[in-house]
């Protein structure tokens, strides 16, 4: 009768700790840690993440989720060599952030293979909802389209309809130049012409004064991160904006104007679909993470983004009992409204284009900032079904026409 009881206590304990091993949820965080979009992502996407695992309650209903994080270099051979090696080391269910387009699109592709998710909130491209999309992949914060819809048209509807470009030589500048092409020459401008820099570039001397030479109304910057602030202080060393030509910074952050200062910020209008001091919701999140983050710095709309998204995501694998089958989990994301501090309530659509308000805001002068990272003001606010783009005009072989 002892040796039954006891191979029953040990059945049971067996039974047990099969299912909490199958109760196991794995998030990659693959960013820039190192180069010019770390404050963008980095460590704080990282700390996005955790806090959305902390939040989730997955814990309280019996789930194991393991965190992991990498640095992709801003290369895609780093990036898409670290995704594999996840998936096919059983280190990863879902990938979030990425913060880099070229590694965005290559990362995707594997990430169908291996039928696993992919959260972007970092890279920009509007091709990854467009041409590129998947049913492994949802483009979470912000993309091209969108902030060409934005600062592109309210700079040339406030007169601006020349321009000229400063665009970063990659995936993403390219799309976003792209984007902001179509934008300005449906709403009557004209473009003059570009020039392109390196990532990483610390010296846009070449590229401002030829930009300076065209005589266009409105230098656009398609760059991010410490590229778009590098040049950004270099127009102000060049008395750019002084003799009236204007500077469209078509993708800045909360961390880059806190980079920049507000001498030198004040007066920039750019586009956000989260800013930390928008609403009482937004100021609780962000307080949370600030307290976990270097320097207390508020979030940015990637790390936000990533907050998000992996909430969402948990909920969705939650529901389901399992992250394995990617696709489904995807689907099942998108049939749920979506709803967290960050961004309030919204929705998914069958591209893959998470949907929500975006902001056009603009950098306060230093009268104006009252507290620490009080650095900008709501000018324009476009609503969710207006922000991106429509589906009817989208590439995704997804969308039923």
């Amino acid at each position: 009768m002892k040796k039954i009881v006891l191979a029953g206590v040990a059945l049971g304990v067996m039974t047990a700790y099969a299912f909490a091993a199958d109760k196991v949820v794995k998030v990659g965080v693959l960013t820039d840690g190192s180069g010019p979009y770390a404050d963008v992502g980095g460590v704080g996407s990282q700390i996005a993440a955790q806090l959305a695992i902390d939040e989730s309650g997955m814990a309280g209903k019996g789930w194991k989720v393991e965190l992991v994080y990498a640095d992709h270099l801003n290369k895609v051979d780093v990036g898409t060599s670290i995704a594999r090696e996840w998936f096919d080391q059983g280190k990863a269910d879902v990938i979030v952030d990425t913060l880099n387009s070229g590694v965005a699109l290559a990362v995707g592709q594997i990430v169908k293979d291996k039928n696993k998710v992919f959260l972007n909130s970092g890279a920009a491209s509007s091709d990854l909802t467009g041409k590129a999309c998947t049913p492994n992949q949802i483009h979470w914060t912000y993309d091209t389209y969108a902030l060409a819809n934005s600062t592109g048209k309210a700079m040339t509807k406030a007169g601006g309809d020349s321009w000229y470009f400063i665009t970063a030589d990659y995936a993403f500048g390219k799309a976003l130049e792209r984007d902001t092409t179509a934008v300005v020459s449906a709403n009557g401008g004209k473009i003059i012409g570009n020039v392109y820099a390196p990532l990483n570039n610390a010296d846009f001397s070449s590229q401002l004064l030829q930009a300076q030479s065209s005589k266009a109304k409105v230098i656009g910057l398609a760059n991010a991160g410490a590229d778009s602030a590098n040049a950004i202080k270099q127009a102000a060393e060049f008395g750019i904006t002084q003799s009236g030509q204007k500077l469209a910074a078509l993708l800045i952050f909360i961390s880059d104007v806190n980079a920049l200062g507000l001498p030198v910020a004040q007066g920039l209008e750019f586009t956000e679909t989260y800013y930390w001091d928008l609403n009482d919701d937004t100021r609780a999140f962000a307080d949370r993470f600030s307290q976990k983050a270097k320097n207390h710095a508020k979030p940015t709309m990637v790390q936000a983004g990533v907050y998000s998204s992996v909430l969402h995501y948990l909920k969705a694998v939650d529901g389901l009992g399992s992250p394995a089958d990617g696709a489904a989990v995807v689907a099942k994301m998108k049939a749920t409204p979506t709803d967290d501090q960050a961004f309030g309530k919204g929705s998914i659509r069958e591209d893959g284009r998470k949907i929500h308000p975006a902001y056009l805001l603009q950098v306060k002068t230093p009268a104006e900032s009252k507290y620490p990272w009080d650095y900008a003001k709501v000018i324009a606010t476009i609503p969710a079904d207006e922000a991106f783009r429509p589906l009817s005009q989208s590439e995704c072989p997804l969308v039923k026409k």
